[in-house]
């Protein structure tokens, strides 16, 4: 007796592990495509435009546009020189204060003409402090009213360096050097003065 060849064969499954590796494969490597792709035009310009209002908040900041992009207007070479100004003013106060002691107590010197060179010598210690507030600031800030009011009281403290080096009442030659050195130091400020104003007004 032949077997039944007419019976239909047994259902074919088909396992779902394939699919979900498929999709899992594909999951995973969407996020590997979007951190790899490179940033688009518009990401640039966003990038751009945030670091320029970056730029135009900062305060005091005055730049001028350039080919090779902006650039700052304050001068450097007059910055430090406002520090070495007020470093060797220091020494000088205190040395030029030694000095009128010195003379008050060796030499026969008139006091009240000694009392006239120490006013006249804590005066331009103030003037000094208040020239190289007013410097600094307006070069950093890069402010032309304030550099202009430092260059006025730069040419007063000039006048009183001048005074001291040649017209107090006894000059020694500590004195001449001193007062010499200072005066030189107030000349190249004032022409680094001129020179930045020059530049922030244009």
């Amino acid at each position: 007796m032949l077997p039944n060849l007419g019976s239909p064969p047994p259902p074919f499954r088909k396992c779902p592990s394939g699919a979900g590796r498929t999709t899992a494969v594909a999951r995973t490597s969407a996020p590997e495509t979007r951190r790899g792709r490179a940033p688009s035009s518009g990401d640039a310009k966003m990038a751009e435009g945030a670091r320029a209002a970056l730029a135009e908040r900062l305060p005091g900041s005055r730049r001028t546009g350039g080919r090779g992009g902006e650039r700052l207007l304050h001068s450097v070479p007059l910055q430090m020189l406002f520090y070495l100004s007020g470093t060797y003013y220091a020494l000088y106060f205190l040395a030029t204060l030694l000095m009128i002691t010195y003379k008050s107590q060796v030499f026969s010197c008139p006091h009240h003409y000694l009392v006239l060179d120490l006013a006249l010598l804590f005066l331009m210690g103030i003037l000094e402090a208040l020239r190289l507030y007013l410097g600094t600031r307006g070069n950093l800030t890069e402010a032309e009213r304030p550099l202009a009011a430092s260059l006025a009281l730069t040419a007063g403290t000039a006048l009183l360096s001048a005074y001291f080096l040649l017209w107090q009442t006894l000059v020694l030659w500590a004195d001449w050097a001193l007062s010499a050195t200072l005066l030189a130091l107030h000349g190249l400020e004032a022409v680094l003065q001129v020179v930045a104003i020059a530049a922030f007004t244009r």
